[in-house]
């Protein structure tokens, strides 16, 4: 990936309006409205802090879940953490370009940040569009001309075209926020330089992803070994001819993934020696932990990789130089179901190699076991992340390399 887009280092954005898109998603509790976690925040308040130190004028977009779901909220109960954590006002305006937002952005002095409404309010935020397309919405149309740059550090959000995400960028000079410039550089340039033995820990739910990264990893030779786990694993299992049981089976046929299992099987001929599946799995029989042999899988859901296979996944990442991780091993929420989960992280941590662990649900376990200090990179973005393992470029990111040609050449 090209990596050549603006950064902050290239404004002067001393008495600049600056329009800053920052992923602060974060879960939160439907009932009270208390926001349950701050780690995106506190990512994030390093661009902020850095803006608004240099004078800049500092406007804040964001979104918060998604229409339909209970934690589809307003951004308000956001700012008041902002505040608390930048020890510095943020102020919440309701609205996204409506009167309210614009005088606000006009009252704005430098060194000032305010946070404007939930992106996903905006119904042209859920369009899919092309950039160009997404340049000329109302959000777009309403904001450019009160600003002077736009700066995009949204990594988890990367690998999306929404509106908030590309349609600044047409128009506006822009650049990566820290996050996002840190993100890319350290995994881009971890692919670059990879060092053998290095091992992938695949598991999770998004199957997809995962076997997308597998076949790309293989097919380049950046991996020596893929370590298969959670749903991922299940569907190698039935690729190499296991009988995984129905529960299972119906698994991968509801989240949609059956065409997955011929791909698999061509991907285990072509890489013998580098794909691993478990040789054990642990089933959830009558609320139990039950492990056994990947020969006699009953009609049981799987819930975890089985105990000789996570021990035998943890002697490779133990040995390994590099090492990506992403998504759990199976229903880590459980701790009777944890352990291959647990397992991967604790060989990931006691391990010489650089280590990148995906966002999401590993990385949210990484942190929760106090590990997070023992790996080198725990990434924001599972979704972005796993996108740049993949090979695919990221929309957002894309965007930001067009921009910097486009303004450079004017």
């Amino acid at each position: 990936m090209d990596l050549n887009f603006n950064t902050i280092d290239d404004f002067e954005v001393e008495g600049k309006t600056v329009l800053l898109r920052i992923d602060i998603n974060s879960p939160v509790d439907p009932n009270s409205g208390v926001i349950l976690d701050n780690t995106r925040m506190k990512l994030h308040s390093k661009t902020i802090i850095e803006l608004a130190r240099k004078g800049a004028k500092v406007i804040l977009l964001a979104h918060q879940s998604r229409p339909g779901k209970n934690d589809f909220t307003t951004l308000k109960q956001h700012s008041k953490v902002l505040t608390q954590l930048l020890n510095r006002k943020v102020k919440y305006v309701d609205s996204i370009f409506s009167n309210p937002a614009i005088m606000a952005i006009d009252n704005l002095q430098p060194g000032e940040v305010i946070l404007l409404e939930n992106a996903r309010f905006f119904s042209e935020e859920s369009l899919k569009r092309s950039k160009e397309e997404q340049s000329q919405s109302l959000m777009v149309k309403e904001l450019s001309p009160l600003i002077d740059y736009f700066i995009n550090d949204a990594f988890a959000a990367a690998h999306r075209g929404q509106v908030s995400l590309v349609g600044f960028t047409e128009n506006t000079p822009s650049a990566a926020g820290r996050v996002m410039e840190f993100e890319l550089k350290t995994i881009q340039n971890t692919l670059n330089n990879v060092v053998s033995p290095c091992v992938f820990a695949l598991g999770g739910m998004k199957a997809d992803d995962s076997i997308m990264v597998c076949e790309n990893v293989c097919k380049n030779g950046t991996a020596d070994y893929v370590l298969t786990s959670g749903l991922v694993a299940n569907i190698f299992l039935s690729a190499a001819g296991y009988n995984i049981g129905k529960p299972n089976m119906d698994l991968i046929k509801s989240q949609g993934y059956l065409d997955q299992i011929e791909k698999c099987k061509g991907l285990l001929e072509k890489y013998p020696k580098q794909i691993i599946i478990p040789s054990d799995v642990a089933l959830e029989i009558d609320g139990e932990r039950v492990d056994v042999s990947v020969d006699n899988i009953s009609d049981h859901p799987i819930f975890d990789i089985g105990k000789e296979t996570s021990a035998n996944y943890a002697k490779n990442l133990i040995n390994a130089k590099t090492i990506f991780a992403n998504g759990p091993a199976g229903v880590f929420e459980d701790p009777k179901f944890s352990i291959g989960t647990e397992d991967i992280i604790n060989a990931i941590a006691s391990s010489k190699a650089y280590s990148i662990i995906g966002g999401g649900h590993i990385g949210a376990a990484t942190v929760s076991m106090g590990y997070e200090d023992k790996v080198d990179h725990v990434s924001s973005g599972g979704g972005a992340c796993i996108n740049l393992l993949a090979g695919k470029k990221l929309e957002a990111v894309e965007a930001l390399i067009e921009n910097k040609k486009k303004f450079h050449s004017n």
